[in-house]
């Protein structure tokens, strides 16, 4: 800033000192006097009296005036006069304004900016400071905060300064509001920050200076933080690995993606000392833009904060490939070694006397970062971390035998806990001795993942083996069931509706078929059910099942229904898909017990390219209808979500639940060629997907209600040569009486071998058979085998408790019937009449 021009400050609030007053009250007092000797000796005595009460009132009135604070003296007016010094002898300009046009104040730094010596010279800020647009736009934001009453602060550019010559001037101008001198009077500071700027410009370049010769050092460096992101590089670094320097920092580049062979893992397993700074050396690849490897040393350094925790780290990078071309000699081998030795799959270490991590790769650092980081801070047998109590001690003797010399340490199988969740290792220990100083060598393989798959092979063996127990059980039990439901309609036939024992027969059979409905489940969760699938269009199937499924959910709760437009046709069993809805919407239903909530049942077709959208790695791409059963109730725990379709599991209390929902849905859901999956959020509720493949239908095929399809007939009679081969006595009796009192002729046979010579007998002459698939020494698809290579073309229904789909692809080509167990007498005549030949129904 230049000398001031002007010696004072402007302001027009100031009033100076009157002498015509002064002279106005002496000329006064002097008239009192000598009016006291000029007027007669009669009156002048009245005279002065009149005079003195006049002046005494006047000093009673200026006392009073002082009392109340009217009238002050000098120290408030010596208080003015120094706050208006200082703001006279501010560096920076201070103007006082009235509105937009009208200078109340202005102190000598301004005036100097003004060029003025008196008000008339003065300059409002907005006239002051014009020049370019952005000088102006700058002005106009300042005068429009100072019109709202506001503060505001800007720094501009003027090209000549004020203070004219040559160069460049920065200003910063203050306005802000004054509300004690006036609603209008604003307060603008000028600072002449020339100077700052330009200290901050000669820093910069020092700045820039550096960054440049750091750029084009002969090495690269490099600087992480805490959570891998890289947000500096320099140039030689990028120009080695071929990165552009404009994404880094912008997370174009992270240590994970520099640093090849989860070398990350051993630069992030660095740790110290709340305070320390730590250096390591490590000899690593880099992994360039490109791909290729860069064998490279790094000298990382991390500085850790009084809490402990890490801060950025600062590495330097040292190119051990000069030119791209590998060293030769002992150079090269030491650079290969390294290279090895880091990218390796196997974790190795090295261990001291007391089990202390001395050396590790990336391998090791990934798999155990805890023991490595506690190794180094010189922790015995850090290496035991996370191990259980089992496990840690076998280890420890494993080491322990190898820092002893022993060469025939057997490997360790370990668990433990680490990062998401538990993870397992086999450990090979052998001995080493480097200077006299004995440790152990270990190598460790990663077998997480063999371990599950070890686990999931059980888990699926042990599954397999209870499906076959479940489809064993219910297949021996549909036998029974079949014998005590045909007896039952026997009886049912023999007894009218008012025989007292009419009502327990009813009974009787009404708790077979219950328990039929037990099998059902079992072999729903084995897949072996019987499934009899249909075109069906799932939207008209839930509006049907509307009513029903509104008295499962109870009165406290909501059911919604939201079915997509042109629902794509699907080919199911409507009975089980019936079921499946009902189970999930029981569930749901359970799951909002306590305070009531919304079942949502939504459906939508879902396109092949959508497939990916669902984030399901086991839903393969294709057309689908998606059938969702969303609830509001209280969320699956993931620990348990993991369970929810393995049979017998449940969560409810003892005697409310089988465990068999679930499981059943799933069998029937797999059964039907779709796919299941569940999403829970504990608190919020539930959603279960069922996606089942879209069927594209014949011209014949068009959806029908079950009901229609199975309308019974009137005649129960016919004719005909029946051989009824079935194992169990029992059901084989029920059969054979059933079909002989409609009028059949029903030869029996035991086994498979047995009909083969009961066709022989009869000469073939067998119009109709009907045969169990499951029997010993020759079950029924070798049965029917054998009788077509013989000639006999009697057609064949085959029963079973087990799916058709069960023994099917076990046939030769051919056409047969199937009849599921447990069936009623109604049921197996009806079965043998649709599928004798038409000559014998005419007879």
């Amino acid at each position: 800033m230049t000398d001031r021009t002007a010696s004072s400050a402007y302001d027009r609030n100031e009033r100076p000192g009157s002498a015509g007053l002064v002279l106005t009250l002496a000329l006064a007092i002097s008239a009192v006097f000598g009016a006291y000797f000029l007027v007669p000796t009669t009156i002048a005595p009245r005279f002065v009296m009149f005079a003195l009460a006049l002046f005494g009132v006047a000093g009673v009135f200026f006392l009073f005036a002082y009392a109340v604070g009217l009238v002050q003296f000098s120290a408030r007016a010596l208080r003015n006069d120094v706050t208006r010094e200082i703001a006279n002898s501010a560096a920076e300009g201070l103007v006082v304004t009235n509105g937009d046009r009208q200078i109340t104040y202005a102190n000598a730094a301004y005036m100097d900016l003004c060029g003025a010596r008196d008000a008339a010279g003065l300059q409002m800020v907005e006239r002051l400071f014009s020049g370019p647009p952005e000088v102006s736009e700058a002005i106009y934001r300042l005068a429009q905060a100072a019109r709202a009453g506001t503060a505001h602060v800007e720094e501009l550019r003027l090209s000549p300064p004020l203070t004219g010559g040559s160069g460049v001037g920065w200003y910063r101008i203050t306005v802000r509001p004054l509300p004690q001198a006036g609603a209008q009077a604003r307060l603008w500071r000028v600072a002449d920050v020339t100077g700052e700027r330009q200290r901050q410009e000669g820093v910069f370049q020092e700045l820039q200076h550096a960054i440049d010769f750091l750029d084009h050092a002969p090495a690269g460096f490099f600087s992480a933080a805490p959570d891998g992101s890289v947000p500096y590089m320099n140039k030689t670094l990028a120009n080695w690995l071929g990165y552009d320097l404009t994404q880094v920092g912008s997370g174009g580049a992270t240590l994970a993606s520099l640093v090849a062979h989860d070398g990350a893992a051993l630069l992030a397993a660095v740790s110290g000392a709340p305070g320390e700074v730590r250096s390591e050396q490590f000899d690593l690849d880099l992994r360039c833009r490109d791909g290729r490897p860069l064998p490279v040393r790094l000298m990382h350094q991390v500085a850790f904060g009084q809490d402990g925790a890490a801060g950025a780290s600062r590495t330097l990078v040292l190119n051990r490939a000069a030119d791209g071309k590998p060293e030769e000699g002992l150079r090269a081998a030491e650079v290969r070694l390294a290279r090895f030795f880091n990218s390796t799959p196997m974790a190795i270490a090295t261990l001291d006397g007391e089990g202390r991590v001395q050396d590790s790769n990336a391998a090791f650092a990934r798999l155990l970062p805890k023991a490595l980081k506690s190794g180094q801070a010189k922790e015995p047998w850090s290496l035991l971390l996370g191990l259980g109590e089992r496990d840690a001690d076998a280890l420890r003797k494993a080491v322990q035998d190898a820092i002893d010399g022993r060469s025939d340490v057997k490997p360790v199988n370990v668990s433990f806990e680490e990062g998401a969740g538990p993870r397992s290792a086999r450990f090979f220990v052998s001995p080493v001795e480097d200077g006299g100083q004995k440790g152990a060598t270990i190598f460790a393989l990663d077998t997480t993942e063999q371990r599950k798959l070890q686990e999931e092979f059980a888990q699926s063996q042990k599954m397999n083996a209870v499906g076959q127990l479940a489809g064993g059980i219910a297949h021996d039990f549909n036998n029974m069931l079949t014998a005590i439901i045909g007896y039952s309609d026997f009886l049912l036939s023999s007894h009218r509706p008012t025989d007292p024992s009419f009502k327990d027969i009813r009974q009787i059979k009404a708790t077979a078929e219950r328990a039929a409905g037990l099998t059902r489940q079992l072999l729903a969760f084995s897949r072996r059910q019987t499934l009899r699938p249909q075109v069906l269009q799932l939207g008209d199937a839930l509006s049907e099942l509307q009513m029903l499924l509104r008295r499962v959910v109870g009165e406290k709760n909501e059911l919604e229904l939201r079915h997509g437009r042109d629902l794509w046709f699907v080919k199911a069993d409507l009975t089980q898909f019936e079921q499946v809805v009902i189970n999930l919407v029981v569930n749901a239903r359970d799951a909002m017990a306590d305070a009531g909530g919304r079942v949502q049942i939504r459906t939508r077709n879902v396109s092949k390219s959508e497939c990916a959208s669902f984030e399901e790695p086991q839903l393969p791409a294709a057309d689908y209808v998606l059938v969702e059963v969303e609830d509001t109730g209280a969320g699956i725990p993931p620990d348990v979500m993991e369970k929810i379709f393995e049979p017998f599991f449940t969560t409810k209390e003892v005697g409310k639940g089988t465990g068999l929902g679930l499981s059943t849905v799933f069998g029937i859901v797999k059964q039907s060629g779709g796919f299941i999956f569940a999403s829970s959020e504990v608190g919020k509720g539930t959603v279960f997907r069922i996606f089942l493949p879209r069927y594209i239908p014949e011209a014949k095929e068009t959806p029908q209600k079950e009901s229609e399809s199975a309308k019974p007939q009137g005649d129960y009679t016919g004719q005909g040569v029946i051989l009824l081969v079935e194992d169990e006595d029992a059901v084989r009796a029920i059969g054979a009486r059933s079909l002989k009192t409609r009028g059949f002729t029903v030869l029996e046979a035991a086994t498979g071998l047995e009909a083969l010579d009961v066709v022989e007998e009869v000469g073939g002459k067998i119009d109709l058979i009907v045969s169990d698939v499951v029997m010993p020494e020759m079950d029924g698809p070798a049965m029917y085998a054998e009788l077509r290579k013989r000639g006999v073309t009697a057609k064949v229904i085959f029963v079973s408790g087990y799916a058709e789909e069960a023994f099917a692809k076990n046939l030769p080509e051919g056409e047969f019937g199937f009849l599921p167990k447990p069936f009623s007498i109604k049921q197996l005549v009806e079965t043998v009449k649709a599928h004798l030949p038409a000559q014998q129904e005419d007879k």
